[in-house]
């Protein structure tokens, strides 16, 4: 059984989802794949974990990096999820590309090349926004592209780590 809440953040709201487990999904509203791995069996309540959730995005949105982790529980393909792991390794207030995490994967899998555009589909993907940290994924020219919560968002975000 999932759970939902809700967290206002400064942009905008957003959408919490979690299991026994942990945290399965952070959604901005109206984010491209809003929700797309909800139970439709879920049922919204107030679960211990929100608190610690909203406690993280309360630290992350005051311009501090936070300083623990909420239990996560990222439900996806074994390739979604190896690309989301590298997604978590990124540092706060740094940034990687597309290109740089296929490489990553094609080193760890033995193989001569990723495609970066597999990679940008996984990213994209990523059920769980800025914990998860796919706003640091830039393109290879260091452009701001591919972000499911929308380019200005994804501005925002690295404005706010690079203060």
């Amino acid at each position: 059984m999932q759970y939902t809440g809700r967290y206002a953040s400064p942009l905008g709201g957003m959408l919490l989802a979690a299991d026994d487990a942990g945290l399965t999904g952070l959604w901005f509203e109206g984010q491209k794949h809003f929700a797309r791995r909800l139970d439709s069996a879920h049922e919204e309540r107030e679960i211990p974990l929100f608190d610690e959730v909203r406690r993280w995005l309360d630290q992350y949105f005051s311009g501090r990096e936070p300083d623990f982790m909420p239990p996560l529980h990222l439900i996806g393909t074994a390739f979604e999820r190896e690309v989301w792991d590298i997604l978590r390794a990124i540092p706060y207030g740094e940034t990687t590309t597309y290109g740089a995490i296929a490489a990553q994967l094609a080193r760890q899998r033995g193989l001569a090349h990723m495609s970066a555009q597999a990679v940008g589909g996984a990213v994209g993907r990523n059920p769980i926004s800025v914990i998860v940290p796919c706003h640091r994924v830039l393109g290879a020219d260091g452009s701001l592209t591919g972000y499911a919560g929308g380019i200005e968002r994804k501005r925002r975000l690295l404005a706010l780590e690079s203060h």
